[in-house]
């Protein structure tokens, strides 16, 4: 491991550091997930529900099953964040039409609004602070996005 001084003075891995990238990843990602988290207010919906929510809207309809299996979570859990999410209007159930035992999920006009709403606390909140980094240092950010995104689809 060394210090890149041209990367902002960011410590850069050798291939062979694995673990040390982990960690060192792990601790970032958790840092800025906290960061952002503690930025809404006591009450709002919860990361998971955030994610059940954003699926939705990009998928569509889905079962609690699904979406615990696309959320990597257990049945019990998605069964809880869901009723959360209902309680709260922004998802809807209805009858499986092709299996009346199941039921579907969907979001509500209610949850793509506070959904946008989210989204545009979080991306104000982060976009203050890249504002504050050169040109280079977003760069490097944005290429690190496709790699971020593969990680989670991975883990």
């Amino acid at each position: 491991m060394k210090v890149d001084p041209g990367a902002g003075g960011g410590v850069t891995h050798s291939p062979n550091d694995t673990a040390r990238l982990a960690s060192d990843l792990r601790l970032a990602v958790g840092r800025v997930t906290r960061r952002l988290r503690q930025a809404h207010a006591v009450g709002d919906v919860s990361l998971s529900g955030v994610s059940v929510l954003a699926r939705l809207a990009r998928d569509g309809s889905e079962s609690p099953t699904s979406l615990a299996e696309a959320e990597r979570v257990r049945p019990q859990a998605m069964a809880s964040t869901l009723a959360l999410l209902e309680q709260r209007g922004l998802i809807r159930r209805s009858p499986d039409a092709a299996d009346g035992r199941r039921s579907i999920v969907a979001i509500t006009d209610e949850g793509h609004a506070m959904l946008a709403e989210r989204r545009s606390e979080s991306v104000h909140r982060l976009g203050a602070v890249l504002d504050e980094f050169s040109a280079e240092e977003r760069a490097a950010l944005a290429s690190a996005l496709p790699l971020l995104d593969r990680l989670a689809e991975r883990l």
